[in-house]
């Protein structure tokens, strides 16, 4: 059965949902942020997972570029594809057809690559996931990545811009941390430094996730002006690739912006993370033992209802 088959009989099957509930999520640093209301112009599909429908587009849609909800719940309308290769970048792993963003954060990508290109050792940059077509939950992975403001930089400082798709679905970036995350390992240059506060430095970038280990480096090596360092953000996983994430566009309408950072330059939060990894906490034995609850998917009906739009625009 055809996935289009498949969602007419989803359609025949499921009346008009109607949305509600917390009108908050907690985003991949683990903040909570609000989310833009959202309507019940689902249709039937809005109790479909959205990942199914976002998942099946392979192309982005012809309106206007617009980022839509927050970064763990929205969509994009209008992306632009990053070129598979540039001068000096190249996108990876094309299968899974994740080189689409807003146009700010491709401009941006492609900044940060001509900076990366200066470095020694370094032609450029590897790119790995930005968003889908139309942005939305993805079928595998993550779950940031959704309205094109979000996109993943390997490690692995790049000696050729000349491979081929298949050499591209097959090497692998490099890991950079030692003790679990606690440390960075001695693939760290000054060159990953440069690099991932070239990131910062952008003004368009709210945010950066790394492992610990590298922003303490970071806070010990920085000699200068520490300003940025307040954008870069220790996260779990993160030593294969850096997440860079760009704050909306000036004047976006529905587009939700993280909370700010911290004030500071965050560097003893990032020790605190360096003490958890070498000296974990002991788990309290009296507390009661819960299983977790299993995450839901993300339905049609949880984001904003320009999503619908988006998912039918041509």
């Amino acid at each position: 059965m055809t996935l289009l088959r498949t969602l007419t009989s989803v359609a025949l099957a499921f009346a008009l949902a109607s949305c509600g509930g917390d009108r908050t999520e907690t985003d991949i640093s683990g903040e909570k942020v609000a989310l833009p209301t959202i309507g019940s112009s689902g249709g039937a599909l809005s109790t479909v997972a959205a990942k199914r429908l976002f998942g099946a587009k392979s192309f982005a849609s012809t309106q206007s570029s617009a980022a839509f909800g927050s970064y763990s719940k929205g969509c994009l309308a209008g992306a632009e594809q990053l070129p598979e290769t540039g001068p000096t970048w190249q996108a990876m792993r094309l299968s899974r057809n994740r080189n689409w963003a807003h146009p700010e954060m491709v401009d941006m990508v492609k900044k940060l690559s001509r900076k990366a290109a200066q470095q020694p050792g370094w032609e450029g940059i590897y790119v790995g996931d930005m968003s889908q077509p139309r942005g939305g939950p993805m079928l595998t992975g993550h779950a940031s990545h959704q309205i094109g403001l979000d996109a993943d930089i390997w490690m692995l400082p790049p000696k050729s811009l000349n491979l081929s798709r298949a050499q591209r679905e097959n090497i692998s970036s490099i890991s950079m941390r030692r003790a679990s995350g606690a440390y960075v390992n001695s693939s760290w240059t000054p060159a990953h430094h440069e690099v991932v506060k070239a990131a910062a430095q952008d003004p368009r970038t709210a945010r950066i996730f790394v492992f610990p280990g590298a922003k303490v480096q970071m806070c010990a090596d920085e000699k200068g002006d520490r300003s940025y360092l307040r954008k870069i953000r220790p996260w779990y996983g993160h030593h294969y690739h850096f997440h860079v994430r760009i704050a909306c566009p000036t004047g976006a309408r529905g587009c939700v912006d993280q909370a700010p950072p911290p004030p500071g330059d965050g560097c003893a939060d990032a020790r605190q993370w360096q003490a958890n990894i070498l000296n974990p906490p002991k788990p309290d034995p009296t507390a009661p033992k819960t299983k977790p609850k299993p995450k839901r998917d993300i339905l049609l009906a949880d984001l904003p209802a320009q999503c619908n739009a988006v998912l039918n625009a041509n």
